[in-house]
């Protein structure tokens, strides 16, 4: 097995500061899967507490269909800065930062959205695609479409994808479901 991710929780925090109680909430989780590779990778995301059981599940799931994700490194290591991981290719899930263009935090604030395969799965809003030189083709291996059991999977979970939504398509997300 290829390990991509093998930090610390307390690495995965490093760098920035935030609120202790939304610390509190967030553990560190190790998944494995099929990278493009065709290997099996062990990496590491950190998650909501309440949703890691759930996340360690649909993971072994996308294991055993072998839906390829390069892979799975906290966001710390690209010192927060969500571009930089979305160009490396980098699925992951906490991130403490705001909704583009708003001043709310956005889910992956609260460790509950999980983006894969940013450069396969772009996020596309009228002519604007993030990230940058990131191409949506459903040809292509690591991309989610709306029939793929990936989808699926998280769904039958309670999330939700992004791919599904009306005014953008963000391919790569997923949210779960407030109830």
């Amino acid at each position: 097995m290829i390990i991509d991710s093998k930090f610390s929780e307390l690495e995965c925090f490093a760098g920035i500061e935030i609120p202790i109680e939304i610390v509190e909430q967030q553990t560190l989780i190790s998944v494995e899967y099929f990278s493009f590779d065709n290997q099996l990778h062990l990496g590491q995301l950190v998650v909501n507490k309440s949703l890691s059981a759930e996340i360690l599940a649909i993971f072994r799931e996308i294991k055993q269909l072998k839906f390829p994700i390069e892979k799975v490194i906290p966001i710390s290591f690209y010192n927060w800065d969500d571009e930089i991981s979305m160009q490396n290719n980098n699925s992951s899930c906490f991130n403490f930062r705001l909704i583009k263009g708003t001043n709310r935090l956005s889910k992956h604030a609260f460790g509950k959205a999980i983006d894969i395969n940013p450069m396969q799965n772009p996020f596309i809003k009228q002519n604007s695609i993030e990230p940058k030189n990131a191409v949506y083709d459903i040809t292509q291996k690591g991309t989610i479409r709306d029939n793929s059991q990936i989808v699926r999977i998280f769904s039958d979970f309670g999330w939700e994808w992004g791919g599904n939504w009306t005014n953008s398509k963000d391919y790569q997300h997923f949210e779960k479901i407030e109830t």
